[in-house]
């Protein structure tokens, strides 16, 4: 199994090498597909959030810069926009057709959210933390990162019902993942991009299980310098990636793929469609399990207990 580090370099460029672990999906699934909602809009960063600028990061104004001490009316609308309608029809793509989806859930978007997250609750969504705000923690103090992920924590139970099993912080510092580790309920962290399937890593909590999320199967593409023009480019690129990964498991050896969504990118009619196009497509298959980011980690936990 993957350690996460030699004795004096803290980083691990070995992995599982030439011989990943089968992990065992369930009914002899040889791919585990995973779709992840990330809601943020309401946290991201502005001034009546008292941030020092407006948000300058996934949307539809390629290149945008802050506003330091400003509004930027145009950035609001268009982060409102995922609020108010990308989600329902996000909601109604996956509910129709009973796809099970893990939330990445800003503790401060969601509390402004009620009747999406009772929505996320009723569909049986896993809602993991996706930090207290939606803004940059790398130049936090650790004791500064460490409060802000208290206060997510605490709001993410207060509005969902629920203590977070999973966490994927995203803009992070180099602390972020072992705070998470600090807290037991955490079954799972999404902060790394390293491997086609979960691993353990050392933390200095103890052995902490990372569940690889994603940058290029990812829609955040669409708001980008080199990234997605169309739905068309995007649906291609998913059935592209799906079918790499679906040809090595079927060869013997399993993986996961992680799927990026963010209601005001994906959420817009003409790129909606990609994701119909290509759940037609997955449906095409069998032996896929589609599942939460919860259920391939405890899956994990139980067929590859940590060895650290």
């Amino acid at each position: 199994m993957s350690m996460d580090k030699t004795d004096d370099y803290p980083r691990d460029l070995i992995g599982y090498g030439q011989t990943p672990p089968n992990p065992a999906w369930p009914n002899k699934a040889v791919i585990a597909l995973q779709f992840v909602l990330n809601v943020e809009e309401g946290a991201e960063n502005n001034v009546l959030h008292g941030d020092a600028a407006s948000e300058a990061f996934l949307s539809e104004i390629i290149g945008a810069a802050p506003w330091p001490g400003q509004r930027h009316m145009n950035m609001e609308s268009i982060y409102e926009y995922g609020s108010r309608a990308g989600f329902w029809r996000l909601h109604r793509l996956f509910t129709e057709r009973n796809i099970p989806v893990t939330v990445f859930g800003v503790a401060n978007a969601l509390a402004r959210v009620p009747d999406q997250v009772a929505a996320m609750n009723e569909a049986k969504w896993e809602i993991a933390t996706h930090g207290l705000k939606w803004i940059d923690y790398r130049n936090f103090s650790i004791e500064e990162e460490r409060a802000h992920l208290e206060q997510a924590i605490h709001t993410h139970e207060k509005v969902t019902g629920s203590l977070p099993a999973g966490a994927y912080i995203g803009r992070t510092s180099e602390h972020s993942q072992d705070l998470v580790a600090e807290h037991a309920h955490f079954e799972y962290s999404a902060d790394s991009y390293a491997d086609d399937l979960p691993y353990w890593r050392q933390s200095p909590s103890g052995a902490q299980l990372m569940v690889p999320y994603t940058m290029d199967a990812n829609d955040m593409r669409f708001s980008n310098g080199q990234g997605f023009n169309t739905g068309r480019e995007f649906e291609h690129h998913l059935r592209d990636s799906f079918d790499a990964l679906y040809a090595e498991g079927v060869a013997g050896a399993p993986k996961m793929m992680s799927i990026g969504l963010h209601s005001r990118l994906v959420g817009r009619p003409g790129r909606a469609t990609a994701i119909a196009r290509f759940l037609d497509h997955v449906a095409s298959h069998n032996k896929v399990w589609i599942t939460r980011r919860i259920d391939i980690a405890r899956h994990w936990r139980e067929t590859h207990p940590s060895p650290l």
